[in-house]
């Protein structure tokens, strides 16, 4: 009898402290691509001007293996200073952004504004015809809203990604 065991797969928050300098994100994301790792969200900023430092947040899913494989081929790359693993360091904060564009008249228009108000979205911009909401919140709760809207008449998403920063004092 050949039984085979897998290892189950789990949704990861990586940050990565980076020179802010050309070439790192492509070097990052060809580490992915050329191992064919998913990057589900990808968010990049500068964080530290001063040490001219940026932080890189990828959303990633992969079975513990390949996890620590990505951290460690990460942390081998010449301008990364620093890898962190926040689903397993501990407590984290992490939000998204998105900007959804409902169209619709009538009992539509009214069911959108009253899901809105639910997921507290803000309302930015407002036609006879057309809403854009702002919405911010886990991913999961960013899910729900879109697949609300989707009946009432959703046009546009447009999403950030995932930032997400440890909690406690210390930094990355």
């Amino acid at each position: 009898m050949n039984v085979t065991t897998t290892a189950t797969t789990n949704r990861h928050t990586i940050a990565v402290l980076v020179d802010n300098e050309p070439g790192v994100l492509a070097r990052v994301i060809g580490l992915f691509s050329g191992r064919g790792y998913n990057i589900e969200s990808l968010t990049v900023a500068e964080v530290k001007a001063v040490e001219n430092l940026s932080r890189i947040t990828i959303v990633t899913s992969g079975t513990p293996m390949v996890i620590e494989q990505i951290k460690a081929q990460l942390s081998r790359l010449v301008p990364v200073h620093k890898v962190s693993d926040l689903t397993l360091e501990g407590p984290a904060v992490e939000r998204e952004l998105a900007l959804v564009k409902v169209a619709g008249k009538g009992d539509k228009r009214v069911e959108s504004l009253r899901i809105a108000d639910i997921f507290r979205a803000r309302v930015l911009d407002s036609t006879n015809e057309s809403f854009v909401f702002e919405i911010v919140g886990d991913t999961g709760k960013l899910d729900a809203f879109i697949r609300l809207m989707q009946p009432l008449g959703l046009v546009d998403v447009s999403r950030t990604g995932v930032v997400a920063i440890a909690r406690g004092a210390e930094a990355l």
